[in-house]
């Protein structure tokens, strides 16, 4: 008999820059999911999902998926010195690359796809790094184990 309204917000919330995912119980009003949605909009952007399993899926992709930008970071840091950088430098290079993807992405209307497409020449070194990243064991396949497994372990701590 309870208003309740689930929410997972992740860690760039602290800084303006966060995506919560909420879904609204049954005995939830249109107005507290709406207070709700404002009070929420505070530290970024604001996804409902209308199937409470759906949140352990958000949770695995958005709620986690911060540790999987940085991760990324760090082990592209980590190639750059395999390849014979400074390691400040390949900090610094990685860093500086993900955060400017990462506004390009925020304020371009194109979807990823395009983005990416538009970095890649063709037979460049891009579409080099991008054929291992691509290729059937690549990143993809790699992803979606991740966020099954985040997700899995969502459902688990959820009871």
């Amino acid at each position: 008999g309870q208003a309740i309204i689930r929410a997972m917000p992740n860690t760039p919330a602290a800084v303006g820059r966060g995506v919560t995912g909420c879904v609204a119980g049954s005995e939830a009003r249109p107005e507290q999911r709406d207070l709700a949605d404002r009070l929420l909009r505070a530290v970024g952007d604001v996804v409902w999902v209308e199937d409470e399993g759906l949140i352990d899926a958000v949770t695995g992709v958005s709620g986690s998926g911060p540790a999987y930008v940085f991760l990324l970071v760090e082990t592209l840091a980590r190639a750059g010195v395999a390849a014979g950088l400074p390691a400040d430098l390949a900090q610094t290079l990685a860093r500086k690359t993900v955060e400017g993807a990462g506004e390009l992405l925020a304020r371009s209307s194109e979807p990823p796809e395009i983005l990416r497409r538009n970095v890649t020449s063709p037979n460049g070194t891009t579409a080099a790094a991008l054929k291992v990243l691509m290729a059937e064991g690549g990143l993809a396949p790699l992803m979606e184990r991740a966020v099954a497994a985040a997700t899995r372990r969502s459902r688990e701590l959820a009871g």
